[in-house]
């Protein structure tokens, strides 16, 4: 289209340096490129350079962000399987896959998979298997891995692990096609590894296990690397860092779902970087107010503080 229209238009130059360009990028033509995102497209790993100003933007956020102790209770591991529970529940019904508790319980506890919803129940069942693995959970992407093919690793395995009976889906493989959501596009699928690895570079400046949470949940919800699955396994790398840290686990409620995806919208769409770890530290202190030892009392408590409801209909509620 170029090479037709530029004669018409006097811009013969212009088509030169162009096509020069475009050579340079390809391979075919030599010299330098001075835009970063350029020759990280030469090097073979692109990247999506309009991501960077919101990865910046929420680092210096959470290197300022008051440090809070919520140590997570070791050595309770009915709790920790509750917890696993009630984090996998939500996790599914934020993404559209709505049970009710008994039901949840059945598919979780006793293998009870619906006829008519098998599908939607090993969603369910393959993102408690997930959260519920102590050993897994606490496995951070900083202390645990070395290199950007060690953190895709880590990320394609857990989404296999949570998808697994999902092989329409393609667990553990990244997209080879744009996803969208509403009017938000994400990170094309050509960018996705180079816009990770600028990611993770950003990551590792962020000490405190709070801090990494915050930053590695949006970072996957922003890219987007899977064609299915994003806002649970955004939610399950969230999670592994503040439980590798020793902190309690990030649980989002029903009730609290907008809140959740309007923070992360916040960001991605305006730049307001404030308002992802403000909805992220009610969301902690809520869940760390929770007595998960009991099912059934932790069910109870949720109840209590409307955690079922949905946005239109009620309010979170920290426990005293």
């Amino acid at each position: 289209m170029a090479k037709r229209v530029a004669p018409a238009l006097e811009l013969t130059k212009e088509l030169a340096k162009l096509q020069d360009v475009i050579g340079r990028l390809l391979g075919s033509r030599t010299g330098s490129l001075s835009g970063p995102a350029a020759r990280a497209r030469l090097a073979g790993l692109p990247y999506d350079a309009d991501c960077l100003p919101l990865f910046d933007a929420l680092v210096a956020e959470l290197r300022s962000w008051p440090a809070v102790d919520r140590p997570r209770v070791g050595g309770n591991e009915r709790a920790f399987d509750n917890e696993a529970f009630f984090d996998a529940y939500f996790s599914n019904y934020i993404e559209g896959t709505e049970f009710e508790v008994d039901e949840a319980v059945g598919i979780v506890f006793e293998n009870r998979i619906p006829e008519k919803r098998p599908k939607d129940a090993h969603d369910i069942l393959g993102t408690y298997r997930l959260l519920s693995d102590l050993q897994e959970m606490s496995h951070s992407a900083t202390r645990e891995v070395d290199d950007l093919e060690g953190f895709l690793d880590l990320l394609r395995r857990r989404h296999f692990t949570m998808l697994a009976d999902r092989p329409e889906v393609g667990p553990g493989a990244f997209k080879t096609k744009a996803n969208r959501a509403g009017n938000t596009e994400f990170v094309a699928p050509d960018l996705v590894r180079g816009t990770l690895q600028k990611g993770l570079e950003r990551f590792r400046a962020l000490e405190a296990p709070f801090a990494r949470a915050a930053f590695m949940t949006f970072l996957v919800s922003e890219v987007h690397p899977f064609t299915d699955g994003n806002g649970r396994i955004a939610r399950v790398m969230m999670n592994a860092e503040v439980i590798a840290g020793g902190q309690h686990r990030i649980i989002i409620p029903t009730v609290y779902r907008d809140d959740h995806l309007g923070a992360l919208r916040a960001l991605s769409r305006n730049g307001r970087a404030q308002v992802l770890p403000t909805m992220l530290d009610r969301a902690q202190l809520f869940s760390s107010r929770i007595d998960f030892s009991d099912l059934a009392g932790a069910r109870r408590a949720l109840e209590k503080a409307q955690a079922f409801l949905e946005p239109s209909e009620g309010q979170l509620r920290i426990p005293e």
